[in-house]
């Protein structure tokens, strides 16, 4: 790209001095030509700060930008930058968190489109690359980070402002955690739409804005069959269950940040647990008592109580804010018509004995054993992970009931979100932990008295990375339906330059497996989100790698032939380009079954794996739903992996059968396209 330059001083200097001397009358004179002004670049001077410094960008204020914030530095705490070139923009670097600070690229003319590469906090107000025009000083597009260090590719149009002046501000007005934004890799022109591989970046930021019509496709990370917050952040699945026919979702959420704040219940309906339409905010905060209170309403659940809809929930107190205030406690609220709800009303006030790790996420259920309410909550203490259990005899009055069960420390020291349950014969129990920073989805199957829960087998519900807060609900069909948060704590959430984070698995039902194991399974439903044309093969033999077909929005149906494949190792390819890929791989000889993300995209780069066993027929049955940002993977015996994926181009949506030293065998494959779940207004 062609850098701008200044005016050639010298030549400028003496025109003035020529110009003041007076004119021989022997001189030859011309007629004075006004000079040529030189057109601005195409782009900013040292657009990836690759001189190793501030060369062509100028610090207007602060320090937070100074020439120490211009790094080679390739990791950081949670992974590689993934930046471009050799240098780039770290915004902590030179000063820390607590450092603000402006600074200004070189002047260069608007181009029909720009990309470049932001990372580090969210704050539109005060943490931004912004697009300002020379002549008025005007804000043109702004663009805030991902509250992650790892960079995202912003795309704008730019297009009404072609040719006009222009230059960029890096704008670091906020201190504390998360206060710096990082830059690297701007580019202009065609150069702005694809890598250097030739591939196209797919638009983020600017193309999913808010709008008054709530366009949930500009986003081409939007998933479109599961459940996400148009604007703000949900995490916890709230309240499920099928009431008067319909069924209802309610999330925690928090409308005015992509990122956890003040808990509010967002709420959807719809008529058969796959397609949702929004509903007003259900359950809503107090106001906050000072600029940091995140006094909120946390996790709860959801019952039909003679034709009242009942939820119980816990009240969080931000005691920074309220000194001297219980920080955790129960509250009750109903409705009549399904949409607006009571004010809350306190049924317990305080945690019991043994809860110093927690008190939280009541779970409601008519108890078969005498015939009472009772309630299961999350506590824990001394590194134990447990629950509690409370008995009602009209959902208003609470009496404590002991420990439902506990852990014996290898399982998390806080048990979160518990469901207690009967199926098929055993009594379930979920519970989600967190265990060495990682986040799990746990069951154990067992008895119940009554009183006291005794597990028989333990498991991990999902083997993926991105099942939490999952919570169950029996159908009116007789059906126990389960969803959960499809995330987790420590899960990388690019779409916050959009605006959203958070997503709900889809609707899944649970059941248990021959050996005991507790199995799910796509609802059948879910045929009802089809779109198109399938693609389908029968009898397919696969040597290296070959194509079924393509989909963003798909579900991909296979059963492997084992005894008639040659090789070990069998792998599907998701989401696929050149140069990104979800790996799907299942190993004959172990059962191993593993989704590897490492080279998926944006998002967390991990492998998982879970325990699949084949049919007596020797095939293995895979089911799986691709979402814009999602792949959920369901076997023919019931295991489950499910992951977050966050794609950088527009062509990888490829789906690819390969193998290695060997063949494959199908069965058959499908490819079904499907659509969106929203439901209008």
């Amino acid at each position: 790209m062609s850098r701008w330059r200044a005016p050639n001083l010298i030549s400028v200097a003496a025109l003035l001095v020529a110009a003041s001397l007076p004119i021989s009358a022997n001189a030859t004179t011309h007629p004075a030509r006004a000079a040529t002004p030189r057109p601005p670049a195409t782009g900013p001077v040292n657009p990836g700060f690759d001189t190793g410094d501030l060369t062509g960008w100028t610090v207007t204020e602060g320090t937070a930008f100074g020439p120490a914030a211009v790094t080679a530095t390739d990791t950081y705490w949670g992974g590689p930058f993934q930046h471009r070139g050799s240098h780039h923009l770290w915004g902590h670097a030179a000063a820390g968190d607590e450092a603000t600070g402006t600074l200004r690229s070189s002047t260069f003319a608007a181009p029909a489109r720009m990309s470049f590469l932001v990372g580090g906090g969210w704050d539109p107000e005060r943490l931004y690359v912004a697009l300002v025009r020379d002549g008025d000083g005007r804000t043109l597009l702004r663009q805030t980070g991902p509250e992650d260090e790892a960079y995202v590719r912003i795309v704008w149009d730019t297009s009404a402002w072609r040719g006009q002046a222009v230059h960029l501000e890096v704008v670091d007005r906020k201190t504390g955690g998360w206060g710096h934004v990082n830059l690297d890799d701007v580019r202009t022109g065609d150069a702005a739409l694809r890598d250097d591989n030739g591939l196209t970046f797919r638009m983020l930021g600017q193309a999913n804005q808010p709008t008054a019509t709530r366009d949930y496709a500009a986003d081409p990370l939007r998933p479109q069959f599961h459940h996400t917050p148009y604007q703000g952040w949900i995490n916890d699945p709230n309240g499920v269950i099928q009431w008067r026919g319909r069924h209802h979702l309610f999330s925690q959420y928090h409308p005015d940040a992509p990122k956890w704040g003040p808990m509010h219940w967002s709420h959807a309906e719809g008529p058969d647990a796959v397609h949702w339409r929004d509903l007003p905010v259900a359950l809503t905060p107090p106001p906050r008592a000072t600029p940091t209170d995140n006094s909120g309403i946390f996790s709860g659940s959801a019952v039909d109580d003679d034709g009242t809809l009942t939820v119980a929930y816990t009240r969080s107190t931000d005691t920074s804010a309220h000194p001297g205030a219980t920080p955790e406690t129960v509250e009750i609220a109903t409705s009549t018509d399904g949409v607006t709800f009571t004010p809350g009303t306190e049924v317990v006030g305080e945690a019991p004995p043994g809860s110093a790790a927690g008190f939280r996420d009541p779970k409601l259920f008519r108890d078969p054993v005498d015939g009472r309410w009772k309630m299961v909550v999350g506590s824990g203490d001394g590194g134990h992970g447990k629950v509690q259990l409370y008995a009602s005899d009209d959902l208003r009055t609470w009496t404590y009931a002991g420990v439902l069960t506990e852990g014996d420390g290898t399982t998390g020291a806080m048990w979160e979100c518990p469901d207690l349950f009967e199926l098929g014969g055993k009594w379930v129990l979920l519970y989600s932990t967190n265990e060495g920073g990682q986040s799990l989805q746990r069951y154990a199957v067992g008895t119940y008295d009554g009183s006291r829960f005794r597990a028989e087998r333990h498991g991990v519900l999902d083997g993926g990375g991105d099942i939490y807060a999952a919570q169950s609900y029996r159908d009116d069909a007789g059906r126990r339906l389960m969803t959960a948060w499809m995330s987790d704590w420590s899960a990388k959430e690019p779409t916050r330059v959009g605006g959203w984070a958070g997503a709900q698995s889809l609707h899944r039902e649970l059941f248990l497996s021959a050996d005991g194991r507790l199995g799910q399974r796509p609802l059948a439903a879910a045929d009802s989100l089809t779109s198109g044309r399938s693609i389908s093969v029968t009898g397919k033999t696969v040597d290296g790698t070959w194509r079924l077909g393509r989909g963003d929005t798909a579900r991909v149906k296979a059963v492997l032939d084992l005894a008639g494949s040659t090789a070990d190792t069998l792998t599907l390819r998701l989401k696929a380009s050149r140069a990104e890929a979800t790996v799907l791989r299942y190993e004959k000889s172990t059962g191993a079954l593993t989704l590897d993300t490492t080279g998926a995209g944006y998002g967390t780069r991990a492998t998982y794996t879970t325990h699949a066993e084949p049919a007596a027929d020797g095939t293995l049955s895979l089911d799986v739903f691709v979402d814009r940002s999602s792949v959920e993977v369901f076997t023919g015996d019931g295991a489950a992996l499910t992951a977050r994926v966050y794609p950088r181009y527009r062509e990888s949506d490829a789906v690819e059968f390969t193998t290695t030293g060997g063949q494959l065998r199908l069965e058959s494959a499908s490819l079904t396209p499907l659509g969106s779940a929203v439901l209008p207004d």
